[in-house]
């Protein structure tokens, strides 16, 4: 086996950086080598590492029988700050958000050991795209399926190249696997593969990386499955609601300040991911924050005349005149409590906390106030229902779906709790059992 540093692969020279003579696909190694980096590399550009794996004694450009897998060595992205450089660069530049290049430390080889039999019409799609073959006289022979495992590699592991920079320290590993093994990781890489196509970001993708790579097999099936049962109860949640609100006549029983508070919540959730997760986490939150901006307009009689091109309010009738009174009653004594707690964590935020930005400090402070105390902004009708002595208004199929599901996530939240692993921020951790809370007392009025 030989591994080879260039600029681009299959058109460029190569700079051997480390041989394995003799090689045993059955074994396991590690090296350690410094690589030399070319001035183009140094200049911002990128470097590849090509293996080989070759018959002995041979050069593996003069082998008919080689097989090789060209890999990254180099990734691009925005550079990263310590916190004293942050302090100098309080004045964003239009350079430092340029994506610069970074070393891969690591880099993973793994190869099929094991026999194997598949005839021409069996074969996978994704083992044939790796496979080579040669042909002696009749007789057609495969050659060993290659890979580089892209997976093994953290940005937290990158380390930025500098134009002073001669070397690089690279860690090259070899592993065999099982042809089960094999297309386990090509699905895996493929996956990832997409993810980054959606638009997610290193980071995300670090992320995912660390979940699909450093959990227990077992662990990931069940991931997997209570990821499935929450995207079908909050589907179904999401269809009900919509069709029941479409269905109401009237809006007695029903608290608007409540509605208007989850919508805002929805919003400021929205922005604050807007920040730091990819298009594909957006979709789903920016269509909740649609359906609940419709129902704001819904349950204040709001219409919008096109012909006009103005807005115009309907009037209350008695119950609903009696369910605003309620509303506006609980919703002063409430904001005793939210306005000075929420105030002041702000401006202990403020004063106390590193901020990027303050845009970044007023989106965080208000979401961190919508996450502490959001199962205060359902006080308003379980002091409406309390009064009514009536929860007939409430959609029972929407609170049962959404009951599931906070359910499940509050069972992870306090697995996570509990956990090093700390995959959940301490503000979703502060509200995991607000929502379950709500929904208990839902059931106890109901009764």
């Amino acid at each position: 086996m030989s591994v080879f540093t260039c600029l681009l692969p299959d058109n460029s020279q190569l700079n051997l950086a480390v041989k394995i003579d003799p090689f045993d696909p059955h074994s396991t190694f590690e090296r350690q080598v410094n690589v030399s980096l070319p001035q183009e590399t140094r200049a911002n550009g990128t470097l590849y590492a090509v293996v080989y794996v070759h018959k002995a004694g041979v050069s593996p450009l003069e082998d008919s029988r080689e097989v090789h897998y060209a890999a990254q060595l180099t990734t691009y992205i925005p550079p990263t700050h310590t916190e004293g450089q942050r302090d100098m660069q309080k004045r964003p530049s239009p350079r430092s958000e340029n994506p610069v290049s970074h070393w891969r430390p690591h880099l993973s080889i793994t190869m099929m050991s094991e026999d194997f039999t598949f005839n021409k019409a069996g074969l996978p799609s994704d083992v044939r795209r790796y496979m080579r073959v040669s042909q002696d006289g009749r007789q057609m022979i495969y050659l060993p399926l290659l890979l580089v495992n892209e997976l093994s590699f953290r940005v937290r592991d990158l380390v930025e190249i500098s134009s002073s920079t001669v070397q690089m320290p690279l860690t090259v590993s070899y592993e065999g696997i099982s042809l089960r093994g094999f297309r386990f990781w090509v699905h895996l890489q493929d996956v990832v593969y997409s993810l980054r196509q959606f638009g997610f970001t290193e980071e995300n993708v670090d992320e995912i990386k660390e979940t699909l790579v450093g959990s227990n097999l077992y662990l990931l099936v069940l991931t997997a499955l209570i990821t499935a049962l929450q995207l079908i109860c909050e589907f179904l949640a999401l269809k009900n609601d919509i069709s029941s609100w479409r269905k109401k006549k009237s809006m007695a029983g029903m608290s608007r300040k409540s509605v208007l508070w989850r919508s805002l919540s929805t919003l400021l959730i929205f922005l604050h991911l807007l920040e730091e997760t990819s298009l594909l986490v957006l979709l789903p939150v920016g269509l909740g924050a649609c359906v609940e901006v419709w129902k704001v307009f819904t349950v204040f009689n709001i219409q919008f005349q096109w012909k006009s091109s103005k807005l115009h309010v309907n009037k209350l009738d008695e119950e609903e005149r009696k369910t605003v009174e309620y509303d506006t009653q609980a919703s002063r004594y409430l904001s005793y409590l939210v306005y000075p707690l929420c105030i002041s964590g702000a401006i202990f935020s403020l004063a106390y906390l590193r901020q990027k930005s303050y845009y970044s400090w007023l989106i965080n402070s208000l979401v961190t106030g919508v996450y502490a105390f959001g199962f205060l902004s359902m006080a308003p009708q379980l002091f409406i229902n309390h009064k009514l002595k009536s929860v007939s208004h409430l959609q029972g199929t929407v609170l049962m779906y959404r009951g599931v599901n906070t359910l499940i996530s509050d069972l992870c939240s306090f697995a996570s709790f509990f956990s090093s692993s700390g995959s959940f921020s301490s503000s979703h951790q502060l509200s995991c059992f607000r929502d379950e809370l709500l929904f208990f007392l839902y059931l106890y009025q109901r009764r």
